[in-house]
């Protein structure tokens, strides 16, 4: 054997269940269950649930999804991937880095989607030493990567992390046929008739 070091970054990460229990592939999703339809992500409708997009000021683009829901707020981004690496561990390296040059701390655990990060980031413009709690969370699936920043409850109480991580987990992913470089944010949309889906989660 040669001395190279084993490429262990680009290994993809993912729980084991994940083509039975999501974060899924279109592919894999059930056809007739009822979708909002983002373009590249769509989401099960839930009672109580606000959904918000993310609009890129100068593009006007659509760049995340955000979903209140119980005193949790849920960012979602679907990113094109490589078919056979993934993304996940290097993507955490560099939020750990960014969040240290914030003056904030991570650390790092198994959470219900494989390693997850924890992080407490300065708040600013707030009062002096004020701080925020944000769980990082990330799954690599076929040709994509989910990454999703979990903020208020559910970044801070089991419970509410719980109802929140079971959101991420109903999200399909929608990566499409046109060629992407890995890590460019796959295409998202506001919904068809957005007002009703937003005001149809009660259904």
């Amino acid at each position: 054997m040669s001395g190279a070091a084993p490429a262990f970054d680009d290994a993809k990460s993912a729980p084991a269940d994940r083509a039975e229990n999501g974060p899924l592939d279109e592919s894999e999703a059930n056809a007739v269950r009822p979708y909002v339809d983002l373009g590249g992500v769509k989401l099960v409708p839930r009672e109580g649930m606000q959904l918000r997009l993310e609009i890129e000021e100068g593009t006007k683009r659509v760049v995340a999804v955000s979903l209140d829901l119980g005193g949790s707020t849920l960012q979602v981004q679907p990113f094109a991937a490589p078919r056979s690496a993934g993304l996940w561990n290097e993507i955490r390296a560099q939020i750990v880095e960014q969040v240290r040059s914030q003056g904030g701390e991570t650390q790092e655990r198994q959470g219900a989607f494989g390693p997850e990060l924890v992080a407490r980031i300065p708040v600013t413009g707030g009062a002096a030493g004020a701080t925020r709690m944000a769980r990082f969370i990330g799954v690599d699936g076929p040709r994509w990567f989910l990454r999703g920043v979990v903020a208020g409850e559910g970044a801070v109480d089991p419970a509410a992390a719980a109802a929140i991580d079971d959101v991420f987990r109903s999200i399909v992913v929608v990566r499409g046929s046109t060629p992407m470089p890995p890590r460019d944010l796959i295409p998202l949309q506001v919904p068809a008739g957005a007002q009703t889906a937003a005001g149809a989660t009660g259904a």
